[in-house]
């Protein structure tokens, strides 16, 4: 009898651990994406593009004090679901309309908490949902990220969490990066043995730390998040130093959602560029009044240094040099300039101008000719007296500011920037986030976010080359708006930029620079150069001040990551065309099939000049009659480019 009694129990016990072992199995809405989650000792999961597999072995969980989620997890229930709808986008980088197909699973897990997943024909995201009392300390978050053998990974990588997130990309073998290697931050793009390429980010990312990767020595990745600061020391005039930190990586509600993870799957480059994941799976914006941000190009002083010449006053940063920027402004409809650095009383003491500067009267100038002043500050300084200075601005007239040196990614600091978006809102200020970490969809959360830096940008002089800025549509660009700063007109090929204070250059032909306002996002985007060098390149300027900053479509006809990139993008029934490529020639033919057919359009296009391989400054300006049937060639010299407008 006792041994009768012992093989039922060892019976039940073995129906029991097989009940827990389950698999949960999930496809996108075209079914080109397939899941399989499997749950027994821990939570891992797969994905495949098609017959490829894209990730494996992949784990996750999320360790508090007093257990971790996904560590002998307890399935409770399946749910799933499904969202096919089509949203309007403000400040549209790509297209003011969004589609939002998915296919949802969630994992209800015993304990309070579960796992959510979702499938879309361009990617996939997951994300923990908690419904835990009080506060909890999350102590860390696991996600192991595997590769099919022979993958290879473009990184940005750092050696701490403290970072001005404007490193280059670093090509690695996954097989061969290691945890002695340097970790790297989001986004962080794969490449596949087929060609296949998937780009992993995060949204969502709100009252926690930003998500860095390194090598895990198996081929694969896992995640590292800076702890939360517990004590500072002073640094200077515009930051803080961390010189103690909490044991846990946030403090946060027990009940909440947590970031997503998310992997842009792309069979063709183009995809890359297309892709919406961030936007889509971040909060949406409250329903309120947003009709007061307004994006759009500003002239910007500090990349050029306001060393003007041809004028009758000493130029630096006082109200006759302001004068001129606005003026210059107001001759092309460039709606902002931004006053940064030196224009107040000292980066601490923002609530007064220089003695050289009359603010008031520059504002009212501005007014009177239809140009707003953005104005620069430092975080630390914003942090000290936040919503009086926002209410001072606001007061003054002041549409927008421009944000500095946070360097951080940590829980603090990302509450700091939606601190800071509330904040704004309030007193109907836009935000530029400069020495920021790269977007995570605070974006539509709060649409006063214009733009982000987090990006090796022109404004590091020669070390911004094509051979890296032509990864950013691919990488970078691809989670959300940039501020790379482009409109050089003093252009030089690589080996020719001896870029100064005094004269500033951007690596890459006239076309190149031109292209770049096409061919990059940023609903706030930057005329970086001198308005001297902008009023003497008249045809140039008169382009650039004309491109829109937000679109209503994009179709991208040639993508190669790192080489070459074509698109063209409508804003209204106007189309424009950019094209860039790196150190080497590249010529394409392009269809006009995208155009309404039965009409016939004026294109207008700036190429590069025949020396332009020699003389980066040298292009050509031509204007033809096109329609639906017209196929254009395009042809780009080493670090090259091509712009049109098609009216």
């Amino acid at each position: 009898m006792m041994m009768k009694r012992l093989f039922t129990l060892l019976c039940a016990l073995t129906l029991a651990c097989a009940a827990e072992a389950k698999t949960v199995e999930a496809a996108s809405p075209g079914g080109n994406l397939r899941l399989a989650v499997d749950v027994a000792d821990r939570i891992t999961y797969g994905l495949w593009s098609g017959e490829d597999k894209i990730l494996e072995n992949c784990t996750l969980s999320l360790t508090l004090a007093d257990r971790t989620l996904g560590e002998k997890p307890r399935l409770r229930s399946v749910k799933r679901s499904s969202a096919d709808e089509v949203l309007e986008r403000r400040n549209p980088t790509k297209n003011a309309s969004v589609r939002n197909r998915y296919n949802a699973v969630r994992l209800n897990f015993a304990g309070g908490y579960a796992v959510e997943f979702r499938l879309f024909d361009d990617g996939a995201a997951y994300r923990f949902v908690t419904s835990l009392p009080g506060e909890v300390e999350v102590m860390g978050e696991a996600c192991r990220l595997g590769f099919p053998a022979g993958s290879e990974a473009w990184l940005s990588e750092v050696d701490g969490f403290r970072s001005m997130y404007e490193e280059p990309y670093t090509r690695v073998a996954t097989a061969e990066y290691d945890s002695a290697d340097r970790m790297s931050y989001l986004p962080v793009l794969v490449g596949m043995p087929g060609g296949k390429k998937v780009l992993l980010a995060e949204s969502d990312v709100r009252d926690y730390p930003c998500m860095f990767v390194r090598g895990d020595g198996a081929g694969g990745f896992e995640s590292l998040f800076p702890r939360v600061p517990k004590e500072y020391a002073p640094a200077g005039d515009r930051s803080l130093k961390i010189v103690a930190e909490e044991p846990y990586i946030a403090r946060t509600q027990g009940t909440r959602t947590f970031p997503w993870r998310v992997a842009v799957v792309a069979e063709k480059d183009a995809a890359l560029l297309e892709n919406e994941l961030v936007w889509l799976l971040a909060e949406p914006a409250a329903d309120a009044d947003w009709e007061w941000v307004k994006p759009g190009l500003v002239s910007w002083d500090w990349w050029n240094g306001m060393r003007l010449t041809g004028v009758d006053f000493r130029a630096g940063r006082n109200t006759e040099s302001y004068r001129y920027y606005i003026d210059f402004a107001a001759r092309y409809g460039i709606p902002y300039i931004i006053m940064d650095e030196g224009w107040s009383a000292s980066t601490t003491d923002v609530f007064h101008p220089n003695p050289d500067l009359d603010l008031q009267e520059l504002i009212a100038y501005g007014r009177e000719r239809n140009v707003q002043i953005v104005l620069w500050l430092t975080w630390l300084a914003v942090e000290k007296d936040m919503d009086r200075l926002f209410a001072t601005l606001e007061e003054w007239g002041i549409p927008g500011v421009k944000i500095d040196f946070m360097d951080r990614s940590d829980q603090w600091m990302v509450g700091y920037y939606e601190r800071v978006m509330k904040c704004a809102a309030r007193h109907r200020l836009f935000v530029d986030m400069h020495g920021s970490y790269t977007p995570k969809g605070l974006y539509r959360t709060y649409p006063n976010l214009l733009t982000y830096e987090g990006v090796l940008g022109m404004e590091q002089g020669a070390r911004c080359k094509p051979e890296n800025s032509n990864w950013l549509p691919f990488i970078r660009n691809a989670v959300g708006p940039m501020d790379f700063t482009p409109g050089s007109m003093f252009s030089a090929q690589p080996e020719d930029n001896r870029s100064t204070g005094a004269n500033p250059m951007g690596t890459g032909t006239r076309a190149y620079q031109m292209a770049l306002y096409v061919v990059f996002e940023s609903p706030l985007q930057m005329l970086a150069d001198n308005p001297v060098l902008y009023r003497r390149e008249h045809p140039c300027t008169e382009f650039l001040a004309a491109v829109p900053t937000t679109w209503d479509s994009l179709r991208v006809l040639h993508a190669a990551c790192g080489r070459e990139v074509v698109v063209a993008r409508r804003k209204g029934d106007k189309w424009y065309v950019g094209g860039i490529t790196n150190d080497r020639p590249y010529t394409t033919e392009i269809a006009l099939d995208f155009l309404p057919a039965g009409r016939t359009f004026t294109m207008t296009s700036f190429e590069d000049g025949v020396n332009a391989d020699l003389q980066a400054t040298d292009y050509r300006k031509r204007v033809r009659e096109v329609d639906a049937s017209t196929v254009v060639k395009v042809e780009m010299v080493r670090n090259g480019g091509w712009a049109a407008v098609i009216e």
